[in-house]
């Protein structure tokens, strides 16, 4: 691909992945950023001594959108033509980053704004057994998105993307913690956005891995992203039952 491409992480004290992860994320992509959301173990020396990086540190923890938002700004600052996002909790394979990227400029030409990877979309042998409730909002927002939006998406939620840096610049983010991918995917339905999808294995190094306070509850995070998907939905003046297809830019 002849095209010039990012990969970034946003990263919160990630000190038992990062020097693994980003050692293997250098090694399928030549451009890197990082995006410090306010880490206060070691991450933040470990990449210190990390070359051949690039590092944007948020003093304070900010979210997880909103070190995906600085990745898209810095994209877009930076004059990329496509932004490959990775987690850094070891949770994607970075070696699917180049197929990622190459997926948005498919041989036919057909012009492709979001490649979104799904650990849902295909069986592979090794994938982890994801947990229980996770699985189960996932499924349910991902329907509800389909639903109201004609998408056809298998898992809403997964960070692992590449995105035309063209698309990122008609994104408004502001939701900035977790929920901030469901902000995403009614926006780009707004914009009749060309989304596929791109089959990743499903890996949990970490099943009890905390989304930080209440949101601990699934019951109060299924309350959240309805909160947030709602939200969005009146202030893009998208009703569900809107094709995306459909939606004026």
């Amino acid at each position: 691909m002849s095209a010039r491409y990012l990969t970034a992480l946003p990263v919160f004290n990630e000190e038992q992945h990062v020097v693994e992860v980003l050692g293997t994320v250098r090694q399928f992509c030549g451009d890197v950023l990082v995006v410090d959301d306010g880490s206060s173990d070691r991450t933040p020396c470990l990449l210190q001594e990390t070359e051949g990086i690039a590092v944007v540190r948020h003093e304070q923890n900010a979210g997880y959108g909103a070190a995906l938002r600085t990745a898209f700004d810095y994209a877009i600052e930076h004059g990329y033509d496509a932004l490959v996002t990775i987690d850094c909790d070891g949770q994607h394979e970075p070696r699917l980053i180049p197929e990622l990227a190459d997926a948005l400029f498919p041989a036919s030409g057909e012009h492709i704004d979001i490649v979104s990877g799904s650990r849902y979309l295909k069986t592979f042998d090794n994938d982890s057994l994801p947990p229980a409730d996770r699985k189960a909002i996932n499924f349910e927002i991902t329907q509800q998105l389909n639903n109201c939006f004609g998408l056809e998406l298998t898992d809403s939620f997964c960070g692992f993307k590449a995105y035309h840096v063209e698309a990122l610049r008609k994104f408004e983010i502001t939701e900035l913690g977790y929920a901030m991918p469901l902000q995403l995917w009614i926006q780009a339905v707004r914009h009749q956005m060309q989304i596929v999808e791109f089959p990743i294995p499903l890996v949990y190094l970490e099943e009890e891995r905390s989304f930080g306070g209440s949101l601990d509850d699934a019951r109060r995070r299924m309350a959240y992203y309805q909160q947030v998907i709602k939200k969005e939905m009146d202030l893009q003046e998208v009703p569900c039952g809107a094709d995306g297809r459909d939606q004026a830019d």
